[in-house]
């Protein structure tokens, strides 16, 4: 038997006291930490539409990459105030799992991407008479 009557540490306590033991390292957040991700979520989403409405840029391409540039940045921001994701949560699960879902969406563009353009390179020509005669 052991010579201490309650072996809870302090942490231990308050949380069997709350009755909610998570389990895990993972912060909730804060009101703070909430509202800073928010102001950057609504500032990366008024800069593309800027963009694209003011017509900023020339050229289409650049406004795109752009646009999906600051949709990657938003993506990492929501990760990171919202979901609270980093190496230490779970014990660094949700960062394995974070990886591995981003190797299987990057095989599945690509793949995506390469098939629309081997059949567009592939595909039958259409000139302008041979549509015309399409019913």
């Amino acid at each position: 038997m052991s010579s201490q009557p309650n072996s809870l540490t302090h942490e231990d306590a308050g949380q069997a006291h709350h009755g909610h033991s998570h389990g895990h390292q993972a912060g909730h957040g804060s009101f703070r930490s909430y509202m800073i991700g928010f102001a950057l979520s609504v500032v990366l989403t008024a800069i593309p539409f800027w963009l694209v409405i003011g017509g900023v840029f020339d050229s289409k391409l650049t406004t795109a990459v752009f646009v999906m540039g600051l949709g990657a940045i938003q993506i990492v921001v929501h990760m990171i105030f919202f979901l609270h994701m980093n190496p230490r949560s779970e014990g660094g699960w949700t960062m394995m799992a974070l990886i591995f879902t981003l190797i299987i969406v990057g095989i599945a563009l690509a793949g995506s991407l390469w098939v629309m353009h081997h059949l567009n390179v592939n595909m039958m020509p259409m000139t302008h008479e041979m549509m015309k005669n399409m019913p």
